[in-house]
């Protein structure tokens, strides 16, 4: 019994407190056409929304992914979604190009962030707290595995490109979250 909690403990401290992030195998995602590396750490974390509908169940988020991809690929003519990540209100995180592949979101910054999209239109409203928890764990996991700089510059997609991205809900809640900067 001790060695067991022993060991479950050594696995916590492995996953740095990462929130549960559903695999592209797991969504069912499409093989991507081309690929580029990010060079990490990265020193910004762009935060955008879908602007379609929301899902609140794995099943509906990962239906929801599919679409995302199958628009940013068809109908953009980008190589793969364009996301590093994901986020559903159903708390879970949805990979997307992951940590180490270039995301197309958010143009001159692409090579310096890691964007982060919240799955809905959040003009009105805020996503709920499992979302918000699930993306403010996501970030706090980029950190602890090096992949985004401890001293990271958190921005709204609309403070670098002229778009209302985020969302007016969504952008008056991470404008209160720590390193954010206009």
């Amino acid at each position: 019994m001790i060695r067991l909690l022993v060991l479950l403990s050594v696995s916590c401290m492995v996953t740095h407190g990462c929130p549960t992030i559903v695999s592209r195998a797991q969504w069912g995602g499409k093989k991507p056409t081309c690929s580029s590396r990010l060079t990490t750490p990265v020193p910004n974390v762009i935060i955008h929304h879908t602007e379609g509908a929301f899902c609140n169940s794995r099943t509906t988020c990962s239906a929801q992914v599919r679409n995302i991809q199958d628009y940013h690929m068809k109908s953009r003519g980008w190589c793969d979604i364009g996301y590093n990540f994901l986020i559903g209100e159903d708390g879970l995180v949805y990979e997307g190009r992951g940590w180490t592949t270039l995301g197309a979101h958010a143009k001159s910054y692409n090579p310096i962030s890691s964007g982060i999209s919240f799955m809905g239109s959040f003009t009105a409203r805020a996503p709920n707290n499992a979302a918000l928890n699930a993306a403010k764990s996501l970030v706090a996991c980029g950190v602890a595995k090096n992949f985004i700089k401890g001293n990271y510059v958190l921005k709204g997609h609309r403070n670098v490109m002229s778009t209302t991205c985020p969302g007016d809900g969504l952008y008056r809640v991470i404008q209160g979250w720590p390193h954010f900067k206009p």
